[in-house]
């Protein structure tokens, strides 16, 4: 396909993501970044980490995404006390028939949210992660297929608060997208409260099906990329981890560069930020709209970073601001 017929069906299966927005935004207010990230990882596949205090409407945000879809969809509320068969299911026996039987768990579902993730220890996190990579489950020796799409959006509140449990790096890099939620504007504030004063609550349509979702995807990954675009992508990643080699003076600030996923995604969600935009083909500025999410949760700061009070966010805005755009 040409660059003006791949135009064409972006805008026409683009009219999917504007009707889910539309509906988001009947009950959600502002949030314009955290409710465009998020139709980019459906979009893409990806499984999203959305950090921010408590009251910043990351889980109504979710919810209503999700009631959006004709999917199934599933809340998992993590605590410390939480077990992973809590969230994989486990065997149960029949007397009556006196046998074994899988009962599975709330993660065989396609939507699933998972609130306060830092909340719960280590092994029930890695049981969900196992899921987010591997696309299947094992339970009592069956390995079960997890169905299409398989999304995992996980908040958490900033790693400060007491009783939380912070997710390995290593764990960390499986989220395609790590997303900061802020604080509304003040119009945005006012208009939150006026709503809740008058008990304004819109019901949100499941307006869309999982073929319209997958029609779109295809779309998506047919988005020209010029290979310049691609070598761009590739010298941000790899001067996370070898700054010098491109002229930054950073090596003392990072301990730890991106992963090779991090190249992965940063060129697929590119390209759904020009799907996003209505456009068949990839520029610079959609690389540069996605890396902060992409990259922020994939580069570890060494302590004298953390000493100046250098967060990954001013990093990447130095990198970004230094390698020469194609």
């Amino acid at each position: 396909m040409d660059i003006q017929e791949i135009t064409r069906q972006v805008e026409k299966d683009s009219m999917v993501l504007r009707q889910i927005m539309a509906e988001v935004e009947k009950v959600v207010v502002g949030q314009k970044n955290l409710l465009s990230r998020m139709l980019i990882g459906l979009l893409c596949d990806g499984h999203l980490l959305l950090e921010g205090l408590p009251g910043l409407a990351k889980t109504t945000a979710v919810k209503t995404l999700a009631a959006t879809l004709r999917t199934s969809f599933q809340r998992i509320q993590f605590t410390p006390d939480l077990l992973p068969a809590d969230i994989l299911g486990t065997q149960i026996y029949r007397p009556d028939q006196c046998s074994f039987e899988v009962k599975k768990g709330p993660i065989f579902n396609n939507i699933i949210l998972a609130d306060e993730i830092n909340r719960a220890p280590a092994k029930v996190q890695s049981a969900l992660l196992e899921a987010m990579q591997e696309r299947q489950v094992s339970i009592a020796g069956q390995t079960f297929v997890l169905e299409k799409p398989f999304l995992v959006m996980a908040t958490q509140n900033p790693i400060e608060q007491e009783g939380t449990y912070p997710l390995p790096e290593a764990q960390i890099d499986r989220f395609m997208l790590k997303i900061k939620v802020d604080y509304p504007t003040s119009e945005e504030e006012k208009e939150i409260m006026t709503r809740n004063i008058q008990g304004v609550s819109e019901e949100v349509a499941g307006v869309v099906d999982v073929a319209d979702i997958e029609s779109a995807q295809q779309t998506m990954r047919a988005i020209h990329m010029e290979e310049k675009i691609v070598d761009y992508v590739i010298r941000i990643v790899r001067s996370t981890r070898t700054p010098a080699e491109y002229g930054l003076d950073l090596a003392a600030m990072i301990s730890y560069g991106a992963s090779p996923r991090a190249s992965i995604w940063l060129g697929i969600a590119s390209r759904a930020h020009a799907f996003f935009n209505g456009r068949g083909y990839v520029t610079p500025q959609d690389v540069k709209s996605m890396a902060p999410d992409v990259l922020r949760h994939r580069i570890i700061l060494s302590y004298e970073a953390e000493a100046e009070g250098k967060t990954t966010d001013d990093l990447i805005g130095t990198i970004l601001e230094r390698i020469e755009v194609p």
